[in-house]
């Protein structure tokens, strides 16, 4: 840069730097424009999976020309200010903001004594038997784990009396709030939105299903639990929420956050299902009615529901490949076999919709009547014509005991590899009084062929042999097999 050209710049890098002083000097003597809840027209609020929301809040504002100090009262306590976004509704562009505040440090008593700290209090004191009060002066020296006076000339710990303070300090706020600078150049009445990005608001979803008496089809509900810890309450508001996995940058905590606090549960609200409709990659689903969502508290909204779903059970014995390279004699007896089920998310199956992940309880009616629960499972988003499986628990009546009946190991087919036979029996017992089908899952790791068996397996991919086996009711059938292993 050449000698001509710095005095140049030192005197713009002086006149900002006086502008700045100059504005930020008067911006501090501006009278503050206070915007609450009785100032809001609407409210939409989307919330994400992962503690995340947008909210945008729409308010009218009464606004002088020029520059304005407005103090948007009942603003979430976990709102992230770098994405917050004020603008004008019905005169676009006559706003600019030139600065805005978070102020999170509420108002509570040992807010107020922290911030008279170094200051003179008054200390009311009430006569215990002539209920006369006398006032002193105090200086508030710390409010640390309690609180040190000076009262004249003596140094005093704890509170004598009752503490009269001259005011409230100007960054100590009752509700949290977003003050902002900016600059009217349209009318004086305005309605602006003011969208923000927060955290305390969370959804997830909730299924119920209850099987018929024969478990081959079931009634469907979903449910939408809605969590609001976020500070604020957001009252007929437009909900929308998004389903799938929407990436964010993990960045440091600079500000306080509002700490979780257990809500009031509200009952759920039944109504018809949310719309649903595709963003992006993701799902967004609409509620067809304002709705209000208090602060701290949990409530439920109809999410789906769908009846005779043709469903499938199914009985699986599954093993494992480790005992396919040596020798272990009996491998289990008494072995659990899992209970599943399973249905198409197909419009064919009176569904379509894409569901978002949750957990999905089973319930069944015993011979009175009573709907019993019979088990639940985590769902994934599942998109339309996928199929739903769910693990219910592991059968009472049907059982295993199975057995290696022989090992040997072959002769190396090449040198460096390993080759193994393995022969094994699998006895599947069947205490109901109906005949059962038990579908037998081997992993198998390595080159692998089965050589002989009891009955036809599937190879169902290059690591599974599967056989359905039927067993008589109170009975039992034995499945037999070889298996020739190359590693």
């Amino acid at each position: 840069m050449s000698l001509k050209r710095q005095p140049m710049k030192r005197k713009l890098i002086l006149l900002a730097t006086l502008s700045t002083i100059y504005t930020g000097a008067f911006a501090m003597d501006l009278d503050e424009t206070r915007s609450t809840l009785n100032d809001q027209q609407n409210v939409a609020v989307t919330i994400y999976n992962g503690d995340l929301a947008l909210v945008k809040d729409t308010r009218h504002v009464k606004l002088k020309t020029g520059l304005n100090a407005l103090a948007l009262r009942d603003v979430s306590a976990q709102i992230r200010p770098e994405t917050a976004l004020l603008r004008s509704i019905n005169a676009p562009g006559s706003l600019t903001l030139l600065e805005q505040n978070f102020d999170f440090d509420l108002l509570t008593p040992q807010k107020l004594l922290e911030k008279y700290v170094g200051k003179s209090v008054s200390i009311v004191k009430t006569h215990p038997t002539t209920g006369a009060e006398t006032t002193e002066k105090a200086t508030v020296l710390s409010a640390n784990n309690g609180i040190v006076l000076q009262i004249g000339n003596r140094i005093e710990t704890g509170i004598p009396g009752r503490i009269v303070y001259d005011d409230v300090p100007e960054n100590l706020r009752d509700r949290p709030t977003l003050v902002t600078q900016i600059n009217n150049k349209g009318t004086t009445d305005q309605t602006v939105e003011l969208s923000y990005l927060t955290g305390g608001l969370g959804w997830k979803a909730d299924y119920v299903a209850e099987l018929s008496p024969k478990e081959d089809s079931l009634d469907l509900s979903g449910w939408v639990t809605l969590t609001n810890t976020s500070g604020a309450s957001y009252k007929n508001a437009k909900l929308q929420l998004v389903a799938g996995d929407v990436n964010r940058v993990q960045a440091s905590q600079i500000f306080p956050m509002a700490k979780a606090m257990r809500g009031d549960v509200m009952m759920a609200e039944a109504a018809a299902p949310m719309a649903e409709e595709s963003l992006l990659e993701y799902h967004l689903y609409t509620l067809d009615r304002p709705t209000t969502i208090a602060e701290n508290q949990t409530k439920q909204v109809a999410l789906l529901s769908a009846s005779n779903v043709p469903a499938r059970k199914e009985l699986v014995l599954r093993g494992a490949d480790y005992y396919y390279q040596s020798s272990y004699g009996e491998i289990g007896t008494k072995m659990k076999v899992g209970v599943f089920i399973e249905f198409d998310n197909k419009e064919a199956s009176k569904l379509g919709m894409p569901l978002p992940k949750g957990v999905l309880r089973v319930y069944k009616k015993d011979n009175a009547g009573n709907a019993q629960f019979v088990g639940e499972d985590n769902i994934d988003h599942t998109p339309k014509n996928e199929v739903v499986r769910l693990k219910l628990g592991e059968s009472f009546d049907v059982t295993a005991d199975k057995k290696q009946t022989n090992f040997k190991v072959l002769p190396n087919p090449q040198k460096g590899h390993n080759a193994y036979e393995s022969a094994y029996e699998i006895v599947l017992k069947n205490a109901k009084k109906e005949k059962m089908t038990v579908v037998v899952q081997e992993p198998i790791s390595g080159d692998w062929t089965i050589t002989s068996e009891s009955q036809p397996h599937k190879k169902v991919n290059s690591h599974l042999a599967v056989w359905k086996v039927e067993v008589p009711a109170e009975s039992n059938t034995t499945l037999s097999y070889k298996a020739v292993v190359k590693y």
